[in-house]
C-alpha cells in the first residue's frame, strides 16, 4: 500500500479492487463503513398528523425511531390500530388518526414520544 495523500487518496488497487479514499483499506475490510455513527436526532419519536398530498386523507407519521427496529415497529403499530401503512425513508405512516394509540404503544416499549404539529 502507498501512504495516504489527502490530496490524491487511493481508490482502486490491482492487488486488493477498490480501496476506501477515508482509511484506505479495501472496501470489503473498511473500517469506518463499520463504526457509522448513528443519525442524527435528539432521540425523542414525534408522532404526527398529516393530509398534505393525499386528497384530504389523514395519516399519521412516526419519526425519529432508530433504523434498526423501524419495519419490525411499523408492522406492530399497523396491526394494533388496525390499518395499514408504509415506511418512507424512515419514516412510518400508518392510514388515519391513530395518535393517541401509537403514543401509548412507543411509551410502553420505553421510547420517549412527544406529539407534534398541531
Amino acid at each position: 500500500m502507498t501512504k495516504k495523500d489527502p490530496d490524491h487518496p487511493l481508490v482502486y488497487s490491482s492487488e486488493f479492487g477498490r480501496v476506501c479514499p477515508a482509511c484506505q483499506s479495501p472496501e470489503k475490510n473498511c473500517i469506518c463503513k463499520k463504526s457509522k455513527p448513528s443519525p442524527p436526532g435528539d432521540g425523542i419519536v414525534r408522532v404526527s398528523r398529516e393530509t398534505k398530498g393525499r386528497k384530504g386523507k389523514g395519516v399519521t407519521l412516526v419519526t425519529g425511531l432508530p433504523h434498526a427496529a423501524i419495519t419490525t415497529l411499523a408492522k406492530e403499530l399497523k396491526q394494533r390500530c388496525g390499518s395499514g401503512g408504509t415506511v418512507k425513508d424512515g419514516t412510518i405512516e400508518i392510514q388515519g388518526d391513530h395518535r393517541e394509540s401509537i403514543l401509548s404503544c412507543l411509551t410502553e416499549k420505553g421510547y420517549r414520544v412527544k406529539k407534534a404539529g398541531g
